[in-house]
């Protein structure tokens, strides 16, 4: 499977991604190394308002998110949607003294753990998916 499958788009957003190719070969890289195979993975960058609505409507959940993961993965191809709020990256970026692209790499490596199916609803799931986004944000750091 070639890294093509893992496209970028822009939902009510003029934010741009860098670095697609790098990204693109950082997360592919991960899925692999998960014992995975990527899939059609789509990251969509949006606004709150527009992931304020899709947390609504498919989630129940009234409440603001950076982000919302949907999968659809065959066995070991994974396939899925990460949607990121570009909004609330910089928020928390702000929030948490961090650079808006190490807030946003640390986001979309979070959706695709999602995909590789890693959990964050107890304290145990979220401690282990923040050891895994530090550990490959360090790989994507690496040259």
């Amino acid at each position: 499977m070639s890294q093509s499958g893992i496209r970028f788009f822009n939902e009510n957003t003029s934010f741009r991604l860098r670095n697609k190719k790098s990204i693109r070969a950082w997360i592919s890289d991960a899925v692999i190394n998960e014992g995975k195979i990527p899939g059609e993975i789509s990251v969509i960058f949006c606004n709150d308002s527009f992931l304020l609505d899709m947390n609504i409507r498919y989630l129940n959940h009234d409440t603001l998110t950076d982000i919302i993961t949907f999968e659809y993965n065959e066995g070991l191809l994974i396939s899925g949607d990460i949607f990121i709020s570009i909004e609330r990256v910089k928020e928390n970026a702000r929030l948490f003294s961090k650079s808006f692209n190490d807030e946003l790499h640390r986001v979309i490596i979070h959706g695709m753990l999602h995909l590789c199916g890693y959990k964050d609803k107890t304290m145990k799931d979220t401690a282990t998916m923040r050891r895994m986004e530090e550990a490959y944000l360090v790989l994507f750091r690496t040259p």
